[in-house]
This record gives structure tokens, sequence and C-alpha cells, in this order.
């Protein structure tokens, strides 16, 4: 897999996670609606640890900063 998510959209994805994962524990949000979040929440958590989200492949996305190679 090649990385396709750069560092702010991967620190925006974990606190998204976090902020979804607070309203299912706190039971603010509870119920089918409640546990769909929640998972929505573990994908997010799990494609920003591998940089890596299939529908940015998909659609052909890609928000990781390009890298330069020198050749000499």
């Amino acid at each position: 897999m090649k990385k396709n998510m750069g560092s702010a959209d991967r620190i925006i994805r974990l606190v998204v996670a976090a902020v979804l994962a607070i309203l299912y524990f706190t039971g603010t949000v509870t119920g089918t609606l409640g546990i769909v979040l929640l998972v929505v929440a573990a994908i997010f958590i799990l494609t920003s640890l591998v940089a890596f989200c299939p529908l940015y492949a998909i659609f052909g996305l890609n928000t990781c900063p390009r890298t330069t190679r020198h050749h000499n």
C-alpha cells in the first residue's frame, strides 16, 4: 500500500474519531447511530495509523506531500 494521506489529514481524522468516540461513550449518541459513528471512528483511526485511505485510492486523491528526488 502506498501512502495517500498527509499529516494534516491524519490529525483531523484522529480528532474527529476522538470526538465521535466521546459522543458515544458519554451516551450523547446512542442506538444504531451511535454504533455507526463508533465504526466510522474506528475506520478513521485505522486509516490514520496506516496513512492509507481506500476511498482516496478509488477517487485518485492524495494528500501526501510530494517527495522530490534528486538524480545525480
